[in-house]
């Protein structure tokens, strides 16, 4: 009777392990997360919970620059857990609304080349829903303005955070901080 019940436990157990590995990778993981210029600029998807933490301890994030517009806000709490996550953590907290699947307007690329170059928000993270289009798009144009990166390499890393092919608007925006 014992060897039958051993028969059982055993994958049992080995099941149960192996939920939990991947439950703890699954809570260590920030969704989309990319290293864009060490100790400068990181992209990602929405952060949550203990991925503010790890960002600001292993990363030493300095600002958080959140592309989601005011509609996507009023959807989901995530916002109100960041906002009371920065404030906790003395954080800058900025808000660059963006359209939703849209290149970003040259006052939006602007402000974001301002963010960039004081020295107190750097290093920074720019995250939207899923840290696709609107964050690759930024940081493959700050990338190319500031000399840190060719065309092909660029579209290439904006690509794999965008997780498909770049559009001809998106590559035609790109190339438009190569001129």
């Amino acid at each position: 009777m014992k060897k039958k019940k051993n028969k059982f436990i055993s994958p049992l157990i080995a099941v149960l392990i192996i939920l939990a590995a991947i439950g703890v990778v699954k809570h260590f993981h920030i969704k989309n997360f990319h290293v864009i210029e060490p100790s400068m600029l990181y992209t990602s998807g929405q952060p949550s919970g203990m991925d503010y933490t790890r960002l600001l301890y292993k990363y030493h994030i300095a600002a958080f620059v959140n592309v989601r517009s005011a509609d996507e806000h009023r959807d989901h709490n995530w916002y109100n857990e960041e906002v009371t996550w920065m404030r906790e953590n003395s954080a800058n907290y900025i808000e660059l609304p963006m359209e939703k699947y849209s290149v970003p307007d040259s006052r939006t690329v602007a402000k974001f080349f301002a963010i960039m170059s004081e020295p107190t928000n750097l290093p920074v993270l720019i995250h939207g829903g899923s840290g696709e289009m609107r964050v690759s798009m930024l940081a493959g144009a700050w990338l190319l303005k500031s000399g840190r990166g060719e065309l092909e390499e660029v579209a290439a890393k904006a690509e794999k955070i965008n997780g498909q092919k770049l559009t001809e608007e998106e590559f035609v925006f790109l190339k438009s901080f190569t001129e």
